[in-house]
């Protein structure tokens, strides 16, 4: 018997050490892996603050709520009981009763209310838990100088505050409903409880009701208030236009104005007639009950709105709609960034005659993009991924100094990826501590001749290149990739040799030098090697020889989208992160945006633009993020300190974020315009760049992404000299319009990052747009390309290569403005049917209405100045066409 006394306590031991486990395993053992995690990058500080800050908001929140419940019911605990009638007192059974519910709602009211103010304290501050990044951005947030034309509010009020204030106007209005639903029911209790108790309330009790409904009405009328403001993201008048119209602002509007003095004059009859016998009348509470039930329920009566609509608008749609339409327009303009584009009214010579002598430089043809990066990463699978556990995942465009001027290549890492080598093979040392890296990548020239082999700038295991291309640390451990962990350096490793390229040991292909690099988690201890070993659910870890606790590190969060994600969810990623080769190593460059959905009266972003479903209505390109593909450093630079979201932030981490002048010169010069986001800008300024309101309503001038094979032509990279810098070439994107339902082109847009006053390498991103007057015929896309099919010799050539397990392919047409004309570059593929390896055969190079295609873009350009002149000597010099595209 003695012994089962110990049973009750060696039980609550088991259960105590069970739930030390249970939580330790949930959230100690993630929280001490994201340190050492954080502490690897260098980054502690910011991983401390961000800890920090949500705790602190999420507990404050949750501290303040349960202080709210806790405080009333404390005071209504203080009321009840205190007016019992004189038999109460006077009975002895009854004053006893009495007095075991005094010493209950009194005396014990912590023990009762403190529970319940705690779990109604974490069911109202939920929200705030999933929110308190926008609690941040509150705090943090200061003015951006722009001021919205129908309250005067400037935009950072919309985009920092308001969505904030929603919540918590939300949550206070239900904390006081709660209260107030809670509190009088205590006090109705008392009547149950105590028999013959007195019906009037006691005085304290009487002000502590007031006060609740009295919070009720603030924070009704505070919803009331906000809801102005619900109207600036109207859609009722899309796709003519979004935001607020002529029904809104002076229908909808005064509506709201009438609600609220409605409301308050009911709240005020309502506490007269309930706290007050001597102004106890129901008239006037009745009257202002039905006014504010009107004016309720008039904005839910759709027959009145549609009313004003029909009578009013419709007949004087510009007139009635203009100023809404350009508070509109102007506001997606600057949403979207869009506002300091620079537009160039285009001179066309169709013919160009005159021009074309003046193409004399060779080089403009050097960087013309004549290999598609579609295309070209087949070509890389089968000429370049060598051994079977390497992948090319995305080829890349960018520019390097090579061969006395800036050249435009393809590139492409060439990453690990095991998964082709025998199931045997892929056991868990090759997987975690022998193939743990890729090995450097391969650089192709964007222009190259056809019918000849791909030329290879950077090529093989060997990193060899002719024009001087080199790296110091060609391991890529980091990349687009799904890698699991990986541990490095390890002793499997004969002398510290690792899984790549380079010489044969054995059956083992081995690199030069074990991993030198600071990334990873340390595995100083057993005590480390236990919890990541219980952290990844693999006892190989810890049992395995091959980890060592003297130099071994563990590589986790390999992906650059995982890993930067898992630093700064707050950011946005654009889908295309791109590579750039130093002398010491490679790094990735991902761009980042800050969103948001409360830019009043901007137009909603339409599609899927960027990672993740989150709708928005403006977008800023605001930090350039360097991911070095050998340790896994991620670096944040600010790229627009104009946005009021990037600097909120920066405020709130001032050790994450660094100014984009910190940024290596030698990756500056790779920076980029992204791609993305110019297709999204350039999709909203199709219709956007009307901004007359007469004119934007007729959309007469509306235009769409020119258009080929049923496909759009989506934006590209073109490195040419545009003038803007003595003999120095950009680094831009081009993309060409076409009017809607026409295929004829209507403009060219170039987004460019060159800094045009300093010419170095500032960044300074910039759009400028080729507009081609209406009265010229400027040949679009189809059209060209029905010019190629109707040439005879092109067409005969086609057939002749469509056959024999063959098939001709079209790559994407390259569009230039060059001084008054525009040049048309279209790659022709062949395709075996059996190896996917598509062959660059020849060159098609259009001006004007004439088509001719060559091996070289320079033995076509040159036909072609031929043909100019002869057809300029056969007319005197005027140049003028032959006969109108084709439609």
């Amino acid at each position: 018997m003695r012994n089962l006394r110990f049973i009750p306590v060696l039980i609550g031991a088991i259960l105590g050490i069970a739930v030390i486990i249970v939580a330790f395993y949930f959230i100690f053992l993630d929280l001490f892996v994201d340190l050492w995690w954080f502490q690897s990058l260098k980054q502690e500080p910011y991983f401390w603050l961000r800890l920090l800050y949500r705790f602190f908001l999420s507990g404050g929140v949750t501290l303040a709520f349960f202080l709210i419940f806790f405080f009333h019911f404390w005071i209504a605990s203080r009321y009840l009981g205190l007016n019992p009638p004189d038999e109460v007192l006077a009975d002895l059974d009854k004053r006893r009763r009495f007095q075991r519910f005094a010493d209950v709602f009194m005396g014990d009211s912590v023990k009762v209310y403190t529970p319940i103010s705690l779990v109604l304290a974490v069911f109202i501050a939920i929200p705030f838990y999933q929110q308190w990044d926008a609690a941040l951005l509150y705090f943090f947030g200061q003015s951006a100088g722009v001021a919205d034309t129908v309250y005067g509010n400037d935009v950072s009020f919309y985009m920092l505050s308001y969505p904030i204030y929603l919540l918590i106007q939300k949550e206070l209005l239900t904390t006081a409903v709660i209260i107030f639903i809670a509190v009088g029911t205590l006090y109705w209790l008392e009547h149950v409880f105590i028999p013959n108790q007195n019906k009037e309330y006691h005085i304290g009790a009487k002000i502590h009701l007031t006060v609740l409904v009295g919070f009720i009405v603030l924070f009704v009328v505070w919803g009331f208030m906000l809801e102005r403001f619900s109207l600036l993201y109207s859609h009722n008048h899309a796709p003519v236009f979004f935001g607020p119209g002529f029904v809104e602002i002076y229908y909808q509007l005064p509506l709201i104005w009438i609600g609220i003095i409605t409301f308050l004059a009911v709240a005020v009859t309502a506490c007269l007639f309930i706290f007050s016998k001597e102004h106890r009348i129901k008239a006037p509470f009745l009257v202002a009950s039905a006014a504010f039930l009107f004016a309720w329920y008039l904005p839910n009566v759709d027959s009145i709105p549609n009313q004003i609509q029909r009578y009013i608008v419709n007949p004087n749609p510009v007139k009635a709609e203009k100023p809404f339409m350009q508070f509109n327009i102007d506001a997606t303009l600057n949403a979207y960034d869009l506002k300091n584009i620079r537009v160039i009214d285009q001179d066309i010579n169709v013919n160009a005659a005159e021009d074309i002598t003046t193409w004399s430089a060779q080089k403009r043809f050097e960087n013309i993009p004549v290999w598609d990066r579609e295309f070209l990463i087949d070509s890389y699978q089968q000429l370049q991924v060598i051994r079977p556990y390497y992948q090319f995942l995305s080829v890349d465009e960018d520019r390097y100094f090579l061969l006395d001027h800036i050249r435009q290549v393809n590139l492409a890492a060439r990453e690990v990826n095991i998964s082709k080598l025998p199931e045997s093979a892929q056991n868990w040392e090759n997987t975690h501590l022998r193939y743990t890296h890729g090995t450097g990548a391969v650089v192709s020239p964007a222009a190259q001749d056809a019918d000849m082999p791909l030329v290879f700038y950077l090529r093989d295991l060997n990193m060899s290149s002719q024009v001087g291309l080199s790296t110091k640390n060609p391991e890529i451990y980091y990349g687009e990739g799904k890698y699991d962990y990986a541990i490095v350096p390890n002793k499997l490793k004969v002398k510290g040799l690792e899984v790549g390229k380079g010489s044969e040991v054995g059956d083992q292909n081995v690199d030069e030098k074990e991993y030198t690099g600071q990334s990873g988690i340390p595995i100083r201890s057993l005590f480390r090697k236990a919890l990541l070993a219980l952290y990844f659910k693999d006892e190989r870890i810890f049992f395995s020889l091959g980890v060592s606790t003297e130099g071994s590190k563990a590589m986790i969060r390999r992906n650059i989208t995982e890993r930067v994600n898992a630093i700064t969810p707050f950011l946005q990623l654009d889908k295309d992160p791109y590579l750039v080769m130093t002398k010491d190593r490679f790094y990735w460059i991902q761009d980042a945006y800050t969103i948001s959905k409360w830019y009043p009266a901007s137009k909603p972003a339409a599609d899927d633009y960027l990672e993740g479903d989150q709708p928005f209505n403006y977008i800023r390109n605001s930090v350039k993020i360097v991911i070095d593909a050998f340790d896994g450093t991620v670096d944040y630079y600010i790229a627009d300190p104009s946005d009021v979201i990037i600097n909120a932030y920066a405020r709130a981490y001032p050790s994450l974020f660094k100014n984009m002048e910190e940024m290596p010169v030698e990756l500056q010069k790779h920076l980029r315009y992204p791609r993305d986001l110019f297709y999204m800008q350039m999709k909203v300024y199709a219709k956007y760049h009307q901004t007359i309101p007469e004119l934007f309503y007729e959309q007469a001038e509306t235009w769409q992404f020119a258009n080929v094979r049923n496909q759009e032509v989506r934006p590209y990279y073109q490195t040419m000299d545009f003038g803007n810098c003595k003999d120095l070439e950009e680094f831009v994107m081009i993309n060409p319009m076409t009017p809607v339902s026409r295929d004829n082109l209507s403009m060219i847009g170039v987004a460019s990052i060159l800094d045009k006053e300093t010419c170095g390498f500032n960044y300074k991103p910039g759009i400028t747009i080729y507009k081609f007057r209406k009265e010229v015929q400027v040949n679009g896309p189809a059209q060209v390309e029905a010019l190629i099919n109707q040439d005879p010799e092109i067409s005969a050539q086609f057939t002749l290569w469509d056959q024999s397990g063959s098939e001709v392919k079209l790559g994407r047409m390259v569009i230039l403005p060059m001084g008054k004309t525009v040049l048309y570059v279209q790659p022709v593929y062949l395709v075996s049917t059996k190896v996917k390896i598509p062959e660059l055969r020849r060159v098609i190079v259009s001006m004007g209405n004439e088509v001719v295609m060559d091996k070289t873009l320079w033995a076509a350009f040159d036909r072609l100045k031929q043909r100019f002149l002869k057809a300029a000597s056969e007319t005197g010099g005027t140049g003028t066409a032959k006969e109108a595209a084709p439609q």
